[in-house]
C-alpha cells in the first residue's frame, strides 16, 4: 500500500481517523427481546409486552460518558421486529406498547445533552415484519449454517416489499433524529447485494458523515466476506478480539480497489446481548483485557450493555463499568 494513497472508500482518511480516536462505544440492547427472554423472538408477542417501568434513556447514556465511552449505538429494530420509536410504517412499536417514549428520540436528546456520540443499529432479519420473506429463524437449517454446514445465502431471502419497507424505516430513523455518527445494519446476509448497494447509497445520501456498518458477523475480521456484508465503512470483530498476529489490518483490496477500512469489536459485558437476570459481567480482568486488546490492535471497543425491563442499566454493570474505567486510568490510556 502507498502511504500516499487515499483509498477508493467513500470517506476520507481523516474522517475514519476520527472515529477511530473515539476509541469506546456502548452498544445497547433493549427492545421485545428485553421482555420476551429470548435474543431471536418469533415475532409474535404483542406490542404490549414491552413495557418498562422506570425507563430513563439519559441514565444509560450518563452511564456511558460516566465510564469514558465517546460513542453509543441503540438497537432501534431487532429481531422481534418491533420498534424503539413510532413507526408509520406499521402498529408494532413503541407507540402501542406498555410505555410509549419515543426511545430513539431520548436517546438521540440525551446523548447531546452528554456529550456522547449517538448512532443507530437496525437488524435486517425481521420475523414480525415478513412480507413474504424467508428470515432465519423459518428455516431449520440456520443453525447449520452458523457451525458452516450449510451456506447461509441458501437459507434466506427478502422479498422487494420487504427492502422497500426497511428503505422507509431507515429514511424515518435518519431524517427525524438529526446527526448521527455511525449506522449498524444488522444481519445483511438476508439481503441481496443490489440492495445492500441500494441502502448503503440510501444511509450515505441522508447521514454522509455517518460511518455505515454492514456486520460481517462472527470473527476476528482477518477475513471479510464480500458476499455477505459488502458495502461497508467498517468491518466488525463480533464475539472475538482481533487477529493476534496481525491486529486489524485497515487496507483491504476488494474487487481490485483499495479501501480503508477501521475495526469494531463488539460484545457483551457478559455474555448475553439483552439483560437478563442470570447475566453476571465479566470479571475486571477479562473487561481490562478486552480494552486492552482492542485499543493496542487498532481498533474501537463497542461494549455492550443491556438495560433491564424496568429499562435501567442495572448496578452490577454499572459498577463493572465504573471499576473498569479505574483500571483504564491507572494505567494512563
Amino acid at each position: 500500500m502507498n502511504p500516499s494513497d487515499p483509498g477508493t472508500q467513500r470517506l476520507t482518511l481523516e474522517q475514519l481517523q476520527e472515529w477511530e480516536r473515539l476509541q469506546y462505544g456502548m452498544f445497547l440492547h433493549f427492545g421485545m427481546s428485553t421482555y420476551t427472554g429470548s435474543e431471536l423472538p418469533d415475532g409474535s408477542h404483542p406490542s404490549s409486552l414491552y413495557a418498562p417501568d422506570r425507563l430513563d434513556v439519559d441514565q444509560w447514556v450518563c452511564v456511558a460518558r460516566d465510564a469514558g465511552m465517546k460513542y453509543a449505538v441503540l438497537t432501534t429494530k431487532h429481531v422481534a421486529g418491533h420498534c424503539l420509536w413510532p413507526t408509520k410504517l406499521n402498529d408494532y412499536h413503541v407507540g402501542t406498547s406498555g410505555n410509549r417514549t419515543d426511545v430513539v428520540e431520548a436517546f438521540v436528546v440525551a446523548c447531546e445533552k452528554r456529550g456522547v456520540i449517538p448512532g443507530f443499529y437496525y437488524c435486517s432479519w425481521d420475523n414480525h415484519n415478513v412480507f413474504g420473506s424467508q428470515t432465519p429463524t423459518h428455516t431449520a437449517a440456520w443453525e447449520r449454517a452458523q457451525l458452516g454446514l450449510v451456506p447461509e445465502t441458501q437459507l434466506s431471502y427478502v422479498t422487494r416489499a420487504y427492502m422497500d419497507f426497511q428503505s422507509a424505516q431507515i429514511e424515518e430513523l435518519l431524517t427525524q433524529y438529526g446527526s448521527v455518527g455511525e449506522v449498524w445494519i444488522d444481519i445483511p446476509t438476508v439481503l441481496p447485494r443490489f440492495y445492500r448497494e441500494e441502502l448503503y447509497q440510501q444511509i450515505a445520501s441522508l447521514q454522509p458523515q455517518a460511518l455505515i456498518m454492514m456486520n460481517n458477523g462472527i470473527g476476528d475480521g482477518s477475513h471479510y466476506p464480500i458476499a455477505k456484508a459488502w458495502p461497508s465503512d467498517l468491518i466488525a470483530i463480533e464475539r472475538f478480539l482481533p487477529n493476534s498476529h496481525t491486529g486489524h489490518i485497515k487496507w483491504r483490496e476488494i474487487e481490485g480497489k483499495t479501501y480503508y477500512m477501521p475495526g469494531e469489536v463488539c460484545d457483551p459485558i457478559g455474555r448475553e446481548w439483552f439483560f437478563t437476570d442470570e447475566d453476571q459481567p465479566r470479571s475486571d480482568e477479562e473487561l481490562l483485557g478486552m480494552y486492552l486488546t482492542s485499543i493496542s490492535r487498532s481498533t474501537n471497543l463497542l461494549l455492550d450493555v443491556g438495560p433491564d425491563k424496568h429499562g435501567l442499566i442495572p448496578d452490577k454493570y454499572v459498577s463493572a463499568l465504573q471499576r473498569l474505567r479505574r483500571n483504564i486510568d491507572s494505567l494512563g490510556f
